[in-house]
């Protein structure tokens, strides 16, 4: 499939105080996927300077950029500045596939385990 450019969406997280989810709270990703939707390790390999990371929040301090990132069998969302928070691990990551409608949890640099839905998909 190659290098796809991902929105995921905050979904519904009533114990977080999102009970609807909230569409201004999410992350668009650049990732290498494969014909099933999933990461492609040798094609991060390949690419990973384009392998990408933005966190969006209406709040400024909430925005966040950076790379998407493998150590031994994990995925994360690394982050260059100190002030953008430490390494978001994504829940399982290389093993869900990350296609419009597909739900993932990110464990965010304020300890709380939210969970996005993918609401766009496109081939870059």
């Amino acid at each position: 499939m190659g290098l796809t450019r991902v929105v995921m969406r905050l979904g519904r997280n009533p114990d977080a105080g999102y009970p609807d989810g909230d569409e201004q709270h999410g992350y668009v990703i650049v990732a290498p996927l494969d014909k099933d939707g999933k990461l492609d390790l040798e094609l991060w390999r390949a690419h990973k300077e384009k392998c990408t990371v933005d966190r969006f929040s209406p709040d400024p301090d909430e925005k966040a950029d950076g790379w998407l990132s493998h150590r031994g069998s994990h995925w994360y969302f690394r982050y260059d500045e100190e002030d953008e928070g430490p390494d978001e691990p994504v829940f399982r990551l290389g093993d869900h596939t990350m296609r419009v409608g597909d739900y993932l949890t990110i464990h965010e640099a304020d300890g709380d385990d939210l969970t996005y839905r993918i609401t766009e998909a496109v081939a870059v």
